[in-house]
């Protein structure tokens, strides 16, 4: 009798995809969860609302990471809304939690509705192959300067990590960022730059709160909320899927996020939605050479999400100790592969290259307008450029 087979779970499972979720998460914890505990402080808000929203935010990215990544088949990274938590910073304390409530609970509302109508994946799938890839270089251009500029503050550190990562790549080039990773912790180390600690290990207690609705909130918060997530992190993140070859469901992908925050909102979570920067961590050949096999990297970054949202506040310490010129190196090499991808698909046709340029230049800028951040503007101005050098007014103008 021949012995049944595997999952196919545990089949496609790689240490190099379960490192990239790892990575992903880390990055996540040490920089834009800062943003959330800022605004957090903001809305003077207490010990176990904050935990509560940690959980929540934790939860949902890990719950619709491991979801949409086994029904698709595809790496899906999902986190919470950064540009959303940077309004909330300067919003919150304006208007009650209850009331914070309220505008998520409508934002999440709202953004299922655009998802599941289509409308903003028909959108994204007008937009040029190359000013989608020019912006996702122009999104990771800074994680990749970043490899080097903590080399001025940290040159131990992120020397080391840079330097492993390149003799790993010669030798084991699918165990590359964990070498880097290994090496850049033990530097750390060495240097007395590392302060991890954690404290007692308790379960987080999610806070249900009633939300009230109000006309203030409802403009205050949730339309600037709504916008910003899905044109600072929703669009980018299709395009990062897409530019790594795979052809994400806009309805499954933005309606799931959405569907989640809605549920979530109660408990504190602003805004679920698809990543950029950490997908691209996932979505490149240093999660798996192969792209069927990725998935598993969404997959363990949920799981990783789960593990920490359910400690809520105690685990994130340990991810604050890091060193950011750690934290700033390992995410920077394990995004020279989709950044590279990324000006090659940019550059690719001539045609549309210099509306990829304009494209790379304006996301990288970092440029804010109305409160929406570069990713955006990014495709606003590419697609216009695209448009006036190669669109249809462009044809009847020489055919005049």
């Amino acid at each position: 009798m021949e012995p049944a087979p595997r999952p196919r779970l545990l089949r496609d499972a790689s240490l190099s995809a379960v490192l990239a979720g790892l990575v992903a998460v880390v990055v996540s914890y040490s920089g834009p969860l800062v943003i959330v505990l800022a605004a957090a402080s903001a809305g003077h808000l207490d010990t176990a609302q904050t935990s509560s929203w940690v959980w929540a935010i934790s939860i949902g990215s890990g719950l619709t990471c491991i979801g949409l990544s086994l029904r698709t088949r595809i790496p899906v990274i999902t986190a919470w809304s950064t540009p959303g938590a940077a309004l909330l910073v300067t919003s919150l304390g304006a208007y009650s939690y209850a009331e914070a409530i309220g505008a998520f609970l409508i934002t999440g509302a709202v953004i299922t509705l655009i998802g599941l109508t289509g409308v903003f994946g028909w959108l994204m799938r007008q937009v040029p192959a190359a000013v989608v890839s020019a912006m996702l270089a122009g999104i990771l251009f800074s994680f990749g300067t970043h490899v080097f500029t903590s080399l001025g503050t940290a040159p131990v550190i992120a020397g080391s990590v840079l330097l492993a990562y390149l003799v790993a790549k010669r030798l084991l080039p699918r165990y590359a960022v964990l070498i880097a990773l290994a090496v850049g912790v033990v530097a750390s180390a060495a240097t007395s730059r590392l302060h991890v600690h954690v404290g007692t290990m308790e379960l987080a207690r999610p806070v249900l709160t009633t939300p009230e609705f109000s006309v203030a909130s409802l403009v205050g918060i949730a339309v600037p909320l709504t916008l910003a997530t899905l044109a600072s992190q929703n669009a980018p993140g299709m395009a990062v899927l897409t530019a790594s070859g795979y052809r994400p469901e806009d309805r499954l992908l933005i309606g799931t996020t959405g569907l989640v925050s809605t549920a979530l909102a109660p408990f504190g979570s602003h805004a679920i939605n698809l990543a950029a920067i950490t997908a691209a961590i996932c979505t490149g050949p240093e999660s798996h050479p192969d792209p069927r096999r990725r998935y598993v990297a969404g997959v363990s970054c949920g799981a990783f999400y789960l593990l920490i949202g359910a400690f809520g506040s105690t685990l994130v310490a340990f991810f604050a100790g890091l060193p950011k010129e750690l934290v700033a190196a390992i995410a920077g090499v394990a995004l020279f592969g989709a950044l590279a991808g990324g000006i090659t698909g940019a550059v690719k046709e001539e045609k549309d290259r210099e509306a990829a340029l304009i494209t790379f230049l304006a996301t990288a800028s970092g440029v804010t307008l109305f409160g929406i951040g570069s990713a955006f503007w990014g495709l606003v101005f590419g697609v216009a450029a695209h448009l006036v050098l190669s669109g249809r007014w462009r044809r009847r103008t020489a055919e005049a």
